[in-house]
């Protein structure tokens, strides 16, 4: 009698054991996938919000003088006497990797203009 109690008492605690490890995948996947969609959510208003910051009245040059690339940065922003490279960040945001080469090489002066004539 003690063998088939003590069977069924280990076997009713693995369904528990199971069910909770379960419910720890789903929570754990579930919070994963919120966090990726305000990521996502984050990203594409950085993206919208870049789009327009050279119409705000803050924007410190003339916004007709302004050419949106999007990537690797936001834009160049052409002046009587100088061009500029302009990255817009949001919030908190930070450069990535390759914004920062890129800023690291202006910075050395390591920028060309090159005229390429087609036929």
């Amino acid at each position: 009698m003690d063998f088939l109690l003590s069977w069924w008492l280990l076997l009713i605690l693995s369904g528990c054991l199971f069910f909770v490890t379960s419910m720890c995948f789903k929570y754990k996947s579930a919070a994963s996938e919120l966090k990726s969609r305000i990521r996502s959510q984050s990203t594409r208003y950085g993206q919208i919000t870049e789009q327009f910051l050279p119409l705000v009245e803050a924007y410190p040059w003339d916004s007709k003088q302004f050419r949106f690339l999007g990537s690797p940065i936001d834009g160049i922003q052409f002046e009587e006497d100088k061009i500029v490279l302009v990255e817009f960040k949001s919030s908190s945001s930070q450069m990535s990797a390759k914004q920062r080469k890129i800023k690291e090489l202006v910075e050395e002066g390591k920028v060309e203009f090159r005229l390429i004539r087609a036929g």
